[in-house]
């Protein structure tokens, strides 16, 4: 038998991601307050069997734990969160020291093993007090959001390699505000794409506030779950619209585009759109985007609405049936099953979506580098008798989409690496802990970690710096 081997660029970054309120607890210590999604899962009937974070994977107080993990697997980078209630109470005005401190000491603890931090400032976790005061779909948040990207980067800005401004857009505003299926559970139209506008206009002036304070050396960054679309052209076009190009247009293009504004007329006149705010958002030469961080999980399928209930309108993408429509301007598109196999999502497995993608965003913004910042699946995970996790579909998934990542790469995409999804076991948002993305498992009564073994082939390629299969 001899070993074949698909091998990465040298300098390709292999890392590992998590989100602060998926993983922390400590919900009420040291000066936090709540966020949005604290109050979303303690409200009965939004999350599966009530499920919090107040506990989660208790990484707040088990963080060595996790970082002698982290190098034992042999991480060039961390992908993990902020959380914005931690650092900034409420939303501000002034530092919380021991939610800073916590935070530095987790970029030393990072650095001193070799460990690129990779910090995003929004995964989802918006303070309560500006939910109330409008949350994203007022101006305002975007402005605090800049403010706040301001105060942390002066004392991390020092160490980070990378700053994300926001991951998945997408997921705050549409799952967030239009079908309610996330924090804080709201199903306005109208207000989703005012949120969507803002967390662009926050990425923006985010941006250049940063740049302002932190290492000249540091990466820029935002973080989009863009979905691969396929099917009839129509549908996907409407879809494309509100959920890609929302968001590349004006970062990339300088504008929103012009069918998206076309299809949502209805609903809105865009008028919190104010001279100046493309301009904002846009990336340029003085302000680049050094990176672009991209989700992938599973392809899209659609086509128009035919009314013969084949399909779901409101349930696209695995998420809960019968909710209100996360996509404003495209009620009239049929999400249709794909072919199996499944994650436990439901989600399809087809890794040429991730190919695709990419290839993409090479053809229609030439030149911009890419990083994968979330890829992984949810599987039944259970330890054996043996002690062990024996996750072969986890290693299949990630064998095949790092193949894709791969033959991109040879296609002239500028990819610079890939964070798996996710480090450990965690609060799964509106499943609660029902599914099981990690790496490590984790046991929610004792916290007590086991490596899967897709942590034991992750290490290996991560130490090959390629994928090794025997022929």
């Amino acid at each position: 038998m001899t070993d074949r081997r698909t091998v990465f660029p040298e300098g390709f970054l292999w890392g590992a991601a998590t989100a602060a309120y998926q993983i922390e607890g400590a919900a009420d210590e040291d000066g936090r307050t709540p966020s949005i999604w604290d109050v979303y899962s303690r409200t009965p009937g939004k999350v599966l069997d009530g499920d919090t974070g107040d506990v989660a994977t208790d990484h707040y107080h088990r963080w060595p734990e996790d970082l002698r993990s982290m190098a034992d697997l042999g991480l060039g980078a961390y992908r993990f969160s902020i959380s914005w209630p931690r650092v900034l109470p409420e939303g501000g005005p002034g530092l919380n020291g021991k939610g800073v401190d916590f935070y530095s000491r987790l970029v030393d603890g990072l650095l001193d093993r070799g460990i690129a931090p990779v910090a995003t400032l929004y995964h989802w976790d918006l303070p309560q007090g500006l939910e109330e005061a409008g949350g994203w779909p007022a101006r305002d948040t975007a402005l605090r959001f800049a403010d706040y990207a301001e105060r942390i980067g002066a004392v991390l800005g020092d160490r980070v390699h990378t700053w994300t401004t926001l991951n998945e857009p997408w997921c705050t505003a549409f799952l967030g505000y239009a079908s309610g299926v996330h924090a804080p559970g709201r199903t306005d139209p109208a207000a989703s794409l005012a949120a969507a506008h803002h967390l662009n206009l926050a990425h923006g002036l985010a941006t250049r506030a940063l740049r302002s304070v932190v290492s000249p050396t540091a990466q820029h960054s935002i973080t989009l779950n863009l979905h691969h679309v396929r099917g009839e052209p129509e549908a996907a076009r409407k879809i494309d619209a509100v959920a890609n190009r929302i968001f590349l247009g004006p970062l990339l293009d300088g504008c929103y585009p012009a069918d998206l504004l076309a299809d949502t007329a209805g609903l809105t006149d865009w008028s919190f759109v104010r001279d100046g705010d493309e301009a904002a958002i846009a990336a340029t030469p003085d302000a680049p985007l050094d990176v672009l961080g991209v989700n992938y999980y599973s392809p899209t399928l659609v086509r128009m609405w035919n009314g013969d209930g084949d399909g779901s309108r409101a349930a696209a993408d695995g998420h809960r049936q019968g909710a209100a429509s996360p996509w404003p301007g495209a009620d009239d598109v049929e999400f249709v099953r794909q072919p199996g196999p499944y994650t436990e999502m439901g989600w399809s497995i087809d890794a040429t979506g991730m190919e695709e993608l990419l290839l993409r965003l090479h053809r229609d913004h030439p030149g911009l580098p890419l990083m994968i910042t979330e890829n992984g699946a949810a599987f039944d995970d259970r330890v054996a008798p043996d002690g062990h996790v024996h996750d072969d579909r986890r290693i299949a998934y990630l064998r095949d989409h790092l193949a894709a990542v791969a033959r991109a790469i040879a296609a002239g995409v500028d990819v610079r690496g890939y964070f798996a999804w996710s480090l450990l076991d965690n609060f799964e948002w509106s499943y609660g802990y029902s599914k099981r993305f990690g790496i490590i498992h984790v046991d929610y009564a004792t916290q007590r970690r086991t490596w899967k073994d897709s942590a034991l082939w992750y290490r290996d390629v991560i130490s090959a710096n390629a994928i090794v299969s025997e022929v």
